[in-house]
């Protein structure tokens, strides 16, 4: 496997927020994925666990994470460590947030890869009308990637 620098790619629409890869476990021969996620204020996943540990560093704007029993709250600067099958969530309590991910081993990232669509700009994207994504292709998704789903977000 050889080095190689990622200047640019392509930006999506990952359940209502921004991704930006960075790098992923194609490229980095499944040691890592990498990648930025721009979130409205109020994004909030369910809390989950997945096999894969899953660090993030908020970039800009606060939020509030959990994981397992800690609630903490975060803004630029903070970084926070989730081992793999530990239940972990977070939401965004500013107007938005810009946050890296990291996932050890790679795997989240194809996770968030199968759930977006093409960005048609490189914002956010409106609010949707409705479900961007059935709920069966979530639940493929989750059942492909080891994704549990294990209680409501953080409040």
């Amino acid at each position: 496997m050889k080095p190689f620098v990622v200047t640019h790619s392509e930006p999506a629409w990952f359940l209502g927020t921004l991704v930006r890869p960075k790098l992923t476990g194609a490229q980095t021969g499944g040691r890592f994925g990498l990648w930025e996620l721009v979130l409205p204020q109020g994004a909030a996943p369910p809390l989950h666990t997945h096999p894969q540990d899953e660090t993030f560093y908020v970039l800009d704007g606060d939020l509030v994470a959990s994981a397992d029993t800690e609630t903490a709250r975060c803004g630029p600067g903070a970084a926070v460590f989730v081992p793999g099958g530990v239940p972990h969530g977070f939401r965004v309590e500013s107007d938005s947030a810009r946050v890296l991910f990291l996932s050890t081993p790679a795997g989240i990232e194809e996770f968030v890869s199968d759930l977006s669509e093409p960005a048609r700009y490189p914002w956010l994207p409106p609010p949707p009308d409705g479900p961007r994504v059935t709920a069966e292709r979530m639940e493929e998704a989750n059942r492909t990637h080891g994704v549990v789903n294990v209680g409501a977000p953080p409040p």
